[in-house]
């Protein structure tokens, strides 16, 4: 008996043999899943990842073709690799249309970048601000938490999280003071906002509660996401 139950397991072994899932396929899928918040706007940078997930997918499918008795998850590795391919091309695409299309008619992008004033140097009003002051403009960025909570008329919006959060107290040319039309008003959080209005550099720089430098900029705006 013994003999035949011995027999008959190596006979399922010799059948069924033991395939290892790729690791390149699996990672394909995990690269896949992690780059899927880059579809919104604010972390569009992960986008990125599905560059690692084509390669490991790619690199996966290889070793399975080469090594059809080691490994097995093919299913996987076309999952992880026409997924990251799908998800960069429509990412990228998504996003092009979104920066092509968002700046309403009669406004001028402008980058915060442009507002800010060196880290090293004197914070002031840069020749940037000062070139658009009294323009139409549409700019990007975070509403600050000392700004309120619920729903917000005015607020002091930053150029990103870090400024946002995690960076202390901001600079006075990292903030701009914005107030939206009567009877308007945005939910406090952490969503980027696009503001679209009239941009104005303060001749004296105008003190705020809860803020410890003063604010050069303010921006009475007209549409607001």
């Amino acid at each position: 008996m013994s003999a035949e139950v011995q027999f008959s397991g190596a006979a399922d072994a010799a059948e069924f043999p033991y395939k290892a899932i790729n690791r390149g396929a699996i990672a394909s899928l995990v690269f896949l899943c992690l780059s899927l918040p880059g579809l919104m706007p604010t972390f569009s940078p992960m986008l990125i990842l599905t560059v690692p997930g084509i390669l490991a997918g790619v690199i996966a499918l290889r070793a399975i073709s080469r090594f059809p008795d080691e490994y097995s998850g093919s299913g996987v590795a076309k999952l992880g690799l026409a997924g990251c391919l799908l998800l960069l091309v429509g990412g990228l695409g998504f996003h092009t249309y979104t920066y092509l299309t968002e700046v309403p008619e009669g406004y001028e992008r402008v980058a915060f970048y442009k507002l800010q004033s060196e880290p090293n140097g004197p914070d002031q009003p840069t020749p940037d601000a000062l070139t658009i002051d009294g323009e139409a403009i549409f700019l990007k960025g975070y509403i600050h938490p000392s700004s309120g909570s619920g729903m917000l008329r005015q607020f002091v919006l930053v150029p990103d999280l870090g400024t946002c959060c995690f960076g202390g107290d901001p600079r006075s040319s990292d903030m701009i003071e914005v107030t939206l039309p009567p009877g308007e008003a945005v939910r406090a959080g952490l969503t980027k906002r696009k503001l679209a209005g009239t941009f104005k550099v303060n001749r004296v720089p105008q003190s705020k509660d809860d803020f410890e430098n003063a604010m050069f900029y303010k921006m009475r705006v007209d549409q607001y996401k």
